[in-house]
């Protein structure tokens, strides 16, 4: 391969749970709350990603009806949401288990494979330091 010095894929993992009645959570539901996080409404969050509010908010409520309890919370006095407890531990587990399969598919990925191999985070970091240098 040309440029062998400059090849180093990625890994890339897109993991979901769900039930019978469908998707439960993944990373497009944890992207949501993030966004509900940092923007403090859905409205906007849904706008950052591209999305109809009623396609997030149907996301948001499907999950909350699995569940039998709310992710999000509407705050009083104004428009916009939080999230409620469930919704910040539900984010935050789904984080850390992302995190723990990614670093074992890295692992093994680099056993099995005759390259350098890294992980999404690493290889944006390169990238991201790379831009700077230019």
């Amino acid at each position: 391969m040309s440029g062998e010095e400059d090849f180093c894929p990625r890994v890339r993992l897109n993991l979901w749970l769900e039930t019978e009645e469908g998707m439960l959570f993944g990373l497009g539901r944890a992207q949501l709350l993030e966004q509900i996080e940092k923007q403090g409404s859905l409205n906007k969050a849904a706008k950052e990603l591209g999305m109809s509010y009623r396609a997030a908010w149907g996301r948001i409520k499907n999950t909350e009806d699995v569940l039998g309890d709310s992710l999000v919370l509407k705050t009083r006095g104004r428009k916009g949401c939080t999230l409620t407890p469930l919704g910040e531990r539900v984010l935050e587990d789904y984080r850390q288990w992302m995190q723990e399969v990614e670093n074992f598919a890295v692992m093994t990925a680099r056993k099995s494979f005759p390259w350098k191999i890294s992980s999404f985070d690493e290889d944006m970091e390169r990238i991201g330091n790379e831009k700077r240098e230019d």
